[in-house]
């Protein structure tokens, strides 16, 4: 399941104590960790649900840790919810209806807030998408990866096409807005195979696309056994294929790896790229909260019988820190880089609370480079700063 992950640096030396005059825009991600079975390139959160699912235990777990956590957002409006695995879709709707009454009980949920749920296209989740949109998700993220059987079955999905087929129809049916992830790069997949799958994607009309490469991640047992895929050009001509493709098809290209018909970004992961505020909750979920004197980033505890235990004890939170002084601008541009219409110059200090000033010789060496595009209105990576743009954020690092 392709989800969005902000990185997070190292930590680094404490400088200055920031002053935060705005609070950013604030979204809630909640993980719900458990999956049939772990696919081999997975490196997400996620647990093989061999002894079934604890449901009640972990939506009370799920209250209690929000609860713990309002003095931290008080007053804030909530303007995104997303449901995160794992597999979300294997909890009932009615134990995804208990955790949004309780969201909208405690928090200032925004009447138009996007809620969107992650859900694998098996036919057991799918006949549940009637009951989470009547449970309030407005969006519905299906992990496809791929509609041909062969490369499915390579990836270890336990899906076959004509069930992700059908769950296409059921999302386009049920849900206002819906995202169909892809995947390119395949274990023995050709360049016009990679157009199959994207031209059956578009004809369910998706208001979203993620379209993203294969990557080997470290720990994972296509690390261990790496299954032969594509080279690097066949990959890269499979990206501009795509791109190329998806543009005459009117989708902006607005994120590395995603593509959304006009006004259907994804919010959530958008307020991720623009530097907002989220809370996480849940299993190893990760929170940024912007106060008025420190940027806090927490994790809660990573494996789920621990998170059960330790919020039961109102101790949620594993780990937490402050974001240093050194590491802010770091963090931004980690962040706003990756967008392709990139971030206005103000901002920078509207995040990180340092004048942009501190970092102009270096946006200047990058337009220098090629790599970044500098004006009043915005500062934007160029073709060839997306293309490097790993190289083009460790400047800034």
């Amino acid at each position: 399941m392709r989800r969005i992950i902000p990185i997070q640096p190292l930590p680094a030396r404490p400088g200055p104590t920031p002053e935060f005059k705005v609070s950013p825009p604030l979204g809630l991600y909640i993980h719900l960790p458990w999956c049939v079975q772990k696919c081999p390139y997975c490196d997400f959160n996620s647990h093989a649900n061999s002894g079934g699912i604890p449901e009640a235990a972990y939506v009370a777990a799920l209250i209690a840790d929000l609860q713990a956590a309002l003095p931290l957002i008080w007053g804030r409006p909530i303007q995104s919810v997303f449901f995160g695995g794992g597999t979300p879709s294997l909890f009932s709707p009615e134990a995804i209806d208990d955790i949004l009454r309780a969201v909208r009980t405690l928090t200032r949920l925004q009447p138009e807030a996007e809620i969107t749920l992650e859900a694998n296209p098996g036919t057991v989740e799918a006949a549940k998408f009637a009951g989470f949109r009547a449970a309030g998700v407005n969006r519905l993220s299906l992990g496809i990866q791929s509609f041909n059987d062969r490369h499915l079955q390579a990836l270890g999905r336990i899906h076959d096409a004509g069930e992700a087929r059908r769950a296409a129809e059921l999302a386009a049916q049920h849900f206002p807005s819906f995202n169909l992830d892809l995947m390119y790069g395949l274990p023995g997949q050709s360049l016009p195979e990679a157009l199959a799958d994207l031209e059956t994607a578009l004809s369910f009309a998706p208001p979203h696309l993620s379209c993203y490469q294969l990557t080997l991640e470290p720990n994972t047992p296509f690390a261990a056994f790496p299954p032969e895929v594509p080279d690097g050009d066949l990959c890269a001509d499979m990206q501009d294929a795509l791109e190329a493709r998806l543009a005459a098809a009117a989708y902006d290209n607005y994120e590395t790896s995603a593509f959304a018909q006009a006004g259907r970004q994804c919010r959530h992961n958008l307020n991720y790229w623009q530097f907002g505020d989220y809370l996480g909750i849940g299993a190893g979920a990760h929170s940024k909260l912007t106060l008025h004197d420190k940027l806090l980033r927490q994790m809660r505890h990573k494996h789920p019988a621990a998170y059960l235990e330790k919020t039961a004890q109102g101790q949620a939170i594993q780990e937490e820190r402050a974001v240093t002084h050194q590491e802010l601008p770091g963090e931004f541009m980690m962040n706003a880089l990756r967008l392709a219409a990139g971030f206005p110059p103000d901002l920078f200090e509207l995040r990180t609370s340092r004048p942009l000033s501190e970092i102009l010789p270096k946006l200047k060496t990058a337009e220098q480079d090629g790599l970044l595009e500098l004006s009043a209105e915005a500062i934007r990576p160029t073709l060839r700063g997306r293309r490097f743009l790993n190289l083009l954020i460790e400047r800034f690092l």
